[in-house]
């Protein structure tokens, strides 16, 4: 139910700003433009439909619940308030218009799921018929109708390289009756959205402040070990740089995290070891909104497979045995179920070893994409939706124009955590296997499994599946099926709409003398490379 708002009889002439997801003050174009104009009223709704899709979970709530509270006192330091209602977007609309009618709508373009996308629609379909000027703005570098896939990359260095938006003097419409953040009744709880109320005990928290003192030290300490410290599972906690979640939810501006990092890389010699971090930062920023792109281009990838030959692959053979010993971590494989302990405890993992859950569910366990998909929605806090669908299907192999990733759990395990400190940190019965057993535990001989006190098929699950086997049988699956005429004359339609045309721009190369110069420019790209596809030094 909508709550209800108590407004003044002359409230005069005002603009609402509907914060979605951008929980912020500091280059908010929304709100500056419509500050611009006159009085404004901040909002915020809670919409009960959104939290019954599959792709939602309490963490996210709990981190939306600390944004508008950051949001709410910085608001306040400006003599506003933030305007909370619980309902539906296009009610809440109505109910305020109704007590006195607003002369324009403003927010941030959202590349969300098809909810948001229904939504969205409905509040543009809203205002048309009251008479409601109704504006969106980028928050991205992502490009609504796009034609042209080759007009992207200019048009995304041009947002990144604008001024940020700047707050002019700003007048509030403050409602009396507003609802404030802070007041717990009012606030739903998890399970009266119908959520589980599950929360990761380490996860981030959220708000501005929090994300921009992420990147304060991200910029300033934690580069420097940004370039070989983002794959392993044991380094990537403090060598990445932690904002994702800030991004998904707009506590953070992208285009400010870019302008700072260009700042800070600037001030830096052109061989430190921090530079390099801060640019091959700089060009997973770019990568973050080119992914972004292909859901706002085509919305259905988070359902239908981006290229419809492989409809029909992995449907019959959905295994729900394999798919609760993936999402209980007691696949057998310890790499793996040390990732899946991490991330429900923290609600956050590395980017190789969430490649390498999603290769091992699309693999071995020959395991659709789109339910692999929902549960890791609800286990990571930063899900942004457009790079989480592409690259689910990107790392299941069903976007026909990228390279087949194939991700090995036991070479993983080798090559990031070789002495087990990682897998013994999330998996205690591991501390006691011998480490000689470390990545093969169930071939201890009975004596060996005697001696530490660790039964394999008890406390270390045997594998559900033979490895080898089931690895060689998917990979021929699937390129036998590539392999069709068929199959492959539709991908240049694919790699058309959303292939990746040229490097990032503003990247450099090193000179015979040491000096950085401009990146060339390369030819159109027929297909995602492994680097472009945000898996920088990739390893099968």
């Amino acid at each position: 139910m909508v709550q209800p708002l108590d407004c003044p009889a002359a409230l005069g002439t005002y603009r609402v700003v509907w914060f979605k997801r951008d929980l912020r003050l500091h280059d908010h174009t929304a709100l500056a433009q419509a500050a611009a104009h006159g009085p404004v009223l901040c909002l915020y709704v809670l919409e009960p439909s959104l939290w019954a899709q599959p792709d939602a979970a309490a963490q996210h709530l709990a981190f939306i619940h600390e944004s508008l509270r950051d949001l709410h006192r910085a608001l306040k330091a400006h003599g506003g308030r933030l305007l909370l209602r619980v309902g539906e977007v296009t009610d809440v609309l109505a109910e305020l218009h109704t007590q006195h009618p607003f002369e324009a709508l403003h927010a941030h373009e959202e590349t969300g799921n098809a909810h948001t996308y229904a939504r969205d629609l409905a509040v543009g379909r809203w205002c048309r018929d009251n008479g409601v000027g109704w504006h969106e703005v980028p928050q991205f570098g992502v490009v609504r109708r796009l034609s042209n896939r080759n007009t992207w990359q200019p048009r995304w260095e041009a947002l990144m390289t604008a001024p940020t938006a700047t707050l002019p003097p700003l007048s509030f419409v403050d409602p009396p009756a507003w609802c404030d953040p802070h007041t717990r009744h009012r606030w739903p709880t998890p399970e009266s959205l119908g959520l589980n109320p599950w929360q990761p005990p380490q996860r981030q928290l959220g708000g501005e402040r929090a994300g921009l003192a992420v990147l304060a030290d991200f910029l300033e300490h934690r580069s420097s070990g940004y370039r070989g410290g983002i794959s392993s599972p044991l380094h990537a906690p403090d060598a990445c740089s932690r904002l994702s979640a800030h991004l998904a939810y707009g506590t953070v501006s992208l285009r400010h995290v870019v302008q700072a990092t260009r700042a800070r890389a600037a001030e830096l010699p052109a061989q430190s070891r921090q530079r390099q971090g801060l640019n091959a930062f700089l060009s997973r920023l770019y990568w973050h909104c080119h992914f972004i792109q292909k859901l706002e281009s085509q919305p259905d990838i988070e359902w239908r497979n981006l290229h419809r030959g492989y409809d029909g692959l992995r449907e019959p053979g959905w295994n729900p045995a394999h798919f609760e010993a993936l999402q209980q971590g007691r696949t057998g494989w310890p790499m793996v179920d040390a990732c899946v302990a991490m991330l429900h405890h923290t609600g956050w993992l590395n980017f190789r070893m969430r490649a390498m859950l999603v290769s091992v569910a699309a693999y071995p366990l020959w395991l659709h994409w789109r339910e692999v998909g929902l549960w890791l929605a609800r286990e990571f806090l930063d899900y942004e939706p457009g790079i989480h669908w592409s690259q689910l299907q990107m790392q299941s192999g069903t976007t026909g124009i990228n390279t087949t990733r194939v991700y090995n759990p036991i070479k993983q395990a080798q090559d990031h955590d070789p002495h087990g400190h990682f897998v013994r940190q999330w998996l205690p019965a591991m501390r006691r296997v011998p480490d000689s057993w470390l990545f093969e535990p169930w071939r201890m001989p009975e004596s060996v499994q005697a001696a530490c006190g660790v039964r394999v098929g008890h406390d270390i699950p045997l594998p559900v599946v033979d490895l080898a086997t089931a690895t060689r049988e998917a990979k021929t699956r699937l390129h036998g099926l590539r392999a069709q005429p068929e199959v492959k004359a539709a991908k240049a339609a694919i790699v058309d709409k959303h292939g990746s045309r040229k490097g990032m721009p503003g990247r450099t190369r090193r000179t015979a003398d040491g000096h950085e110069a401009p990146l060339r420019t390369r030819r159109a790209r027929t297909t995602d490379t492994p680097q472009l596809s945000l898996n920088l030094d990739p390893e099968q």
